[in-house]
């Protein structure tokens, strides 16, 4: 499969790329800046996300996209929800589908209340969840024919390698059986390309922790 990796230098966009490189896909890399790639990359496309330009060509003779994109570091959380718009748009009538890196935030502790709300919800990732939120909002409203996938990690994702079997749901928030909300970004990693490969979850946002 030929799998395009939006944000292919950030912390989870790498493990994708890596897992995804290790399965076997035909993996390209789409960053903002080439000189970030590691020296043995073998297909690499360049584009700024914060530009106007047509994101249609760097789409090109692929089977789907993964876009890991935040907007934390720049501060500029409205890229987020502008990207997921633009791949909707780009990719309409297209037969390639989107898995989107999503956030934990607007999983639902209570019918209707989502984990960002909550009072306990770390001050310092709230911007960056409600970004995800509206991101998300932007797959389920949106009149594009493109098939989307969007996978919340659990509160907690963390350096390491894989810990076993995960678990998958929708858009309720769970935890394991000692009240955690955790997974390590390689089974993070592993969930996506799972999805990636199978297609089971189609339009849909799902949710992946142990």
């Amino acid at each position: 499969m030929k799998i395009a990796v939006l944000g292919a230098t950030g912390w989870i966009g790498s493990t994708i790329v890596e897992q995804a490189s290790k399965r076997g896909h035909d993996v390209i890399s789409i960053v903002r800046d080439a000189a970030k790639v590691p020296e043995d990359t073998k297909n690499v496309r360049v584009f700024d996300l914060q530009s106007q330009e047509d994101i249609t060509p760097v789409l090109e003779n692929i089977d789907l996209v993964i876009a890991s994109i935040g907007g934390r570091a720049a501060g500029n959380h409205e890229l987020v929800a502008d990207t997921a718009e633009r791949l909707l748009t780009a990719l309409d009538g297209s037969k390639n589908r989107i898995l989107w890196v999503g956030g934990a935030g607007s999983l639902e502790v209570a019918p209707g209340v989502q984990l960002v709300t909550t009072p306990d919800f770390p001050a310092e990732y709230k911007a960056e969840a409600l970004a995800q939120g509206e991101a998300l909002d932007k797959f389920k409203h949106t009149s594009s024919s493109v098939n989307w996938t969007f996978v919340s990690p659990a509160a907690s994702i963390y350096p390491g390698e894989s810990e076993g079997a995960y678990r998958i749901g929708g858009d309720e928030f769970f935890t394991n059986d000692a009240g955690e909300s955790k997974i390590s970004v390689t089974d993070y990693a592993l969930a996506m390309l799972d999805e990636a490969e199978n297609a089971a979850h189609l339009n849909q946002r799902i949710s992946v922790a142990y």
